[in-house]
């Protein structure tokens, strides 16, 4: 009888997480771009860069290295793309807010109570503008990799992060083309309690080589939350 019953909670167990992978691919994840928290409360939403997909550099290793380090639920989310300049972006922008306030909405009816969101490149610009105009996004910290100012609202990071509330961190290098310092630079008197910037030197806007690096700096930054 006892085994029975345990056969019959573990086939729970699985269907609830098939439906809830099955609801996540319904608002635009695929279905190899989440992986499952178990019974954690915590999750990590990652956004990608321009014209890319949910496992490209930076959001790749990163939401492996979450999920392995700290067990939380990852959900990479397809963001809007389309072969425009990068200004031409912002008219993708509020496409990326709803996609944004889906996946969180699903992960919150999941019972996950805490959610950090993550932004890469023209993800971080997308991310921050979301949580700038969105008043109740429920996002607890935000985690900005390659993160990138300028171009006028809602693109410009800088701008958005200086009307965000919640925990940063803002994690750059300084090499390939030097961009990412200089724009952190023009954050960094956003540096406080709540705000971080990490440097890792030498590493490029796509992070090759430093990954370690940047999970581990991610990481040990989730942990003091």
């Amino acid at each position: 009888m006892q085994f029975n019953k345990l056969i019959l909670v573990t086939f729970i167990l699985l269907m609830s997480r098939c439906l809830f992978a099955a609801e996540l691919q319904g608002e635009g994840v695929p279905d190899n771009a989440y992986l499952d928290g178990g019974n954690s409360d915590k999750a990590v939403v990652l956004c990608h860069g321009r014209g890319k997909y949910p496992t490209w550099d930076v959001v790749e290793p990163l939401r492996n290295g979450i999920h392995e380090a700290l067990g939380y639920h990852t959900v990479s989310i397809q963001m809007p793309t389309g072969d425009v300049s990068w200004r031409e972006y912002a008219d993708f922008f509020p496409d990326a807010y709803n996609r944004i306030e889906a996946t969180v909405k699903v992960l919150k009816q999941k019972g996950i109570k805490t959610i950090y969101l993550m932004g890469h490149s023209m993800g971080s610009r997308m991310a921050t503008a979301y949580l700038a105009n969105e008043e109740n996004h429920g996002i607890a910290g935000f985690i900005g990799v390659g993160v990138r100012n300028r171009g006028g609202e809602p693109l410009d990071s800088a701008a958005s992060l200086a009307e965000v509330d919640i925990p940063v961190v803002d994690i750059y290098g300084d090499g390939g083309d030097g961009k990412d310092a200089d724009h952190a630079d023009d954050r960094s008197d956003f540096v406080s309690a709540t705000y971080k910037q990490i440097f890792i030197p030498d590493a490029n806007h796509r992070f090759e080589g430093y990954e370690s690096e940047m999970v581990k700096a991610v990481v040990d930054w989730l942990k003091t939350q």
